[in-house]
């Protein structure tokens, strides 16, 4: 695996943003009837190229969203209370009400090693992170055009899963025609 370049990871991101983002739409208002296959192989060949603590962008520059049973797990983890830990550690945000980092990078991100030091303890947020192969994929799509700019791995994500989308339907095609995909003379 190839360490991430965040700087070409997000000149590539830019470029690529509104064709991605229509692709995305697309699959949300009309999916491929296989959209849910297609996205779990899509998944595996992301984790094939991609490590996380290569990156941690996300840790870097989003903030989770603690739910009161994170806070009490990662407050445990601690060895605080949940409201020691909310008054360090965190703020709510006005618009959602929801409880968030007070700081980015998170701050527990250990910055030398792109680890988490509450790991065992992360909010679910976290854990779930980027939230790619996930049962009825169709309602998550929203998810991946907020990721893409803060997530190679999702980035990625989108790439291999238009590109198999592409190629689906030019299966689906010559299927229906009769007449079978060309092969590339190598």
């Amino acid at each position: 695996m190839e360490e991430v370049n965040l700087a070409s990871f997000a000149a590539d991101a830019q470029n690529k943003r509104k064709g991605y983002r229509r692709f995305i739409t697309k699959c949300e208002s009309k999916p491929p009837k296989n959209l849910d296959q297609l996205i779990e192989i899509a998944d595996r060949e992301v984790w094939k190229e991609i490590d996380c603590t290569s990156c941690a962008n996300c840790c870097k520059t989003m903030t989770p969203t603690f739910t009161p049973r994170d806070i009490k797990r990662a407050a445990t983890f601690l060895h605080m209370t949940p409201l020691a830990f909310k008054s360090k550690w965190l703020m709510r945000e006005k618009k959602a009400k929801d409880w968030v980092n007070v700081h980015q990078p998170c701050q527990f991100l250990d910055l030398a090693t792109n680890l988490c030091t509450i790991y065992e303890a992360r909010p679910d947020d976290c854990a779930g992170f980027p939230h790619l192969a996930k049962h009825k994929a169709k309602d998550y799509m929203h998810i991946h055009k907020q990721n893409m700019e803060y997530c190679p791995a999702t980035l990625r994500f989108i790439k291999i899963l238009k590109t198999m989308t592409k190629l689906a339907k030019k299966q689906q095609k010559a299927e229906l025609t009769g007449f079978p995909l060309e092969q590339k003379q190598g």
